[in-house]
């Protein structure tokens, strides 16, 4: 395994849609302002970026552009490469890998509900098929499917590319229990609301939609972290509660790409149905919050 693992400041990246298609060049101008303002990895294609109306080509176009706008960086591409069919997250993970993804993020998969044994033998069918760093992501509330501690602890012992967890359950803890039991783990933070607590608590970063907006903001709070300097880190996390909660008071990604709307980030505000457009109560709370926060361009 490439042991250069992949954590620190990461976006879950919005996918943008002109007209109803991929807008490839906008994709490509938000991936180089994440890599702007400090951010040390971008993640494509999951929850944020709408994979589940996307098509399997427009998938693969969207790790294809993050891994050319990432080229000569040290920003690295942490690809979205789930499926509630393994053979199908199979060969996402291999076309990551061979398109030069850095790592593969995995969801749990989704509507099936298989048990902690069915998930085990997923996830291990997809590590043993790429040599690339796999990190699993539970997020059982967009799943119906929560990945067991001792299931996570398991098949971080025995894939030797399994390096960690997305944990993305609100759950804090599910995320003490995991770094109380094998504290070589990487823990990322999937909660924009609990980045603190989590990256206090021992998590290795964050996997961001508030990153979507404010790059900035959310590379500073966690290299602060990082570094140990937990009362800085504090302090950005307590200044974005009001943007982190107004980010969520929809389904994800709805209110992110409103917000970045909004702000001049996106041309088109556009979805895949069945997400559709925020109502006008959210998109009067998401004008009000942004006043209190300087988004750079």
């Amino acid at each position: 395994m490439d042991t250069n693992i992949i954590t620190g400041a990461m976006t879950a990246l919005i996918t943008p849609f002109k007209n109803g298609k991929l807008d490839e060049e906008a994709y490509y101008s938000l991936i180089k302002r994440q890599i702007s303002y400090g951010i040390d990895a971008v993640v494509p294609v999951g929850t944020t970026g709408e994979s589940a109306t996307l098509t399997h080509e427009e998938h693969r176009i969207c790790i294809q552009i993050a891994v050319e706008a990432c080229k000569g960086t040290k920003a690295k591409v942490l690809a979205g490469a789930g499926s509630n069919a393994t053979h199908e997250a199979v060969g996402l993970a291999k076309f990551a890998q061979d398109n030069n993804a850095d790592g593969i993020l995995s969801v749990s998969p989704y509507y099936n509900k298989p048990t902690q044994e069915g998930l085990y033998r997923h996830y291990k069918e997809i590590a043993k098929s790429v040599d690339i760093p796999v990190l699993l992501y539970n997020v059982p509330g967009r799943t119906a499917c929560d990945i067991a501690t001792q299931t996570i602890i398991r098949l971080f012992r025995d894939c030797e590319n399994i390096y960690g967890v997305k944990e993305a359950s609100g759950n804090i803890d599910k995320c003490v229990d995991l770094l109380a039991h094998e504290p070589k783990m990487i823990l990322i933070s999937g909660d924009d609301a609990i980045n603190y607590p989590i990256l206090s608590n021992g998590g290795r970063g964050v996997i961001s939609v508030t990153s979507n907006l404010l790059p900035d903001m959310i590379s500073k709070l966690t290299h602060l972290a990082l570094d140990e300097k937990y009362k800085e880190a504090k302090a950005i996390n307590d200044k974005l509660y009001n943007i982190n909660k107004a980010l969520f008071c929809e389904s994800n990604p709805i209110p992110i790409k409103a917000a970045m709307y909004l702000s001049g980030i996106i041309k088109h505000l556009e979805y895949r149905l069945p997400l559709i457009e925020p109502s006008l109560e959210t998109m009067k709370l998401l004008e009000d919050v942004l006043k209190q926060y300087e988004v750079l361009k």
